[in-house]
């Protein structure tokens, strides 16, 4: 388990409170846009923090390094094509925490080349770098993380709708044991200190690769 580092937590906290809002609002608007009027009856259609936060998954994130934001419950017979727009509903958290890394990898890189003395403030530039850092590293951890296959995570939705019905029992399968089989590789990892799931590999190969592809590397 990570040690915790209260300086550190205070810098991240702004990107983790961003990453998760953006995560489920984007789950809700899409849903809406299919017809599905749940997310604006239980107020999601929102960036307020508070709202998406699950308290619990919240400050385990902070303290354990992993956690969860509230989810946003759609019906997706409310849909107008229901397992399609299941599908899309699923990509569209994720996909706005990768578009929110690139976008802030984008700023960076765009203030060092027109106000760089911003980040040469004495006592304050590296933290306002770090925080901005922060922000294209915990959106894609985000986005990574919740690309993982398995219930509750969005790939395991995005799974289940590209799989076809001849696969009815390994849904089934998927559906009742993934969940377990989500949280021991999770608390297994934390206890041996081993990357049982590789979302750090694939965050630093990707963050690296953006950095890269900016020149800021």
């Amino acid at each position: 388990m990570r040690q915790f580092d209260l300086s550190e937590t205070l810098l991240m906290l702004p990107a983790i409170l961003f990453g998760f809002s953006i995560h489920e609002f984007w789950h809700a608007y899409t849903a809406t846009l299919f017809g599905d009027d749940t997310p604006a009856k239980q107020g999601r259609l929102t960036l307020n923090p508070l709202v998406h936060i699950d308290l619990i998954g919240f400050l385990l994130l902070i303290y354990a390094g992993f956690g969860w934001a509230k989810p946003v419950q759609v019906n997706p017979q409310a849909f107008r094509n229901p397992k399609r727009d299941d599908l899309l509903v699923s990509i569209a958290g994720p996909l706005s925490n990768l578009i929110t890394a690139i976008l802030f990898a984008v700023i960076i890189k765009g203030l060092f080349l027109f106000a760089d003395e911003l980040f040469k403030i004495p006592d304050y530039g590296g933290y306002i770098l770090k925080i901005l850092v922060y922000f294209v590293w915990i959106n894609l951890v985000l986005f990574v993380f919740n690309l993982i296959p398995l219930p509750p995570l969005d790939g395991s939705h995005i799974l289940l709708g590209l799989l076809p019905e001849r696969f009815q029992s390994f849904k089934e399968y998927l559906l009742r044991f993934g969940g377990i089989a989500l949280l021991a590789l999770i608390l297994l990892g934390s206890w041996t200190n081993r990357e049982l799931l590789p979302i750090g590999t694939i965050t630093q190969a990707i963050y690296q690769s953006l950095f890269r592809l900016l020149g800021l590397y």
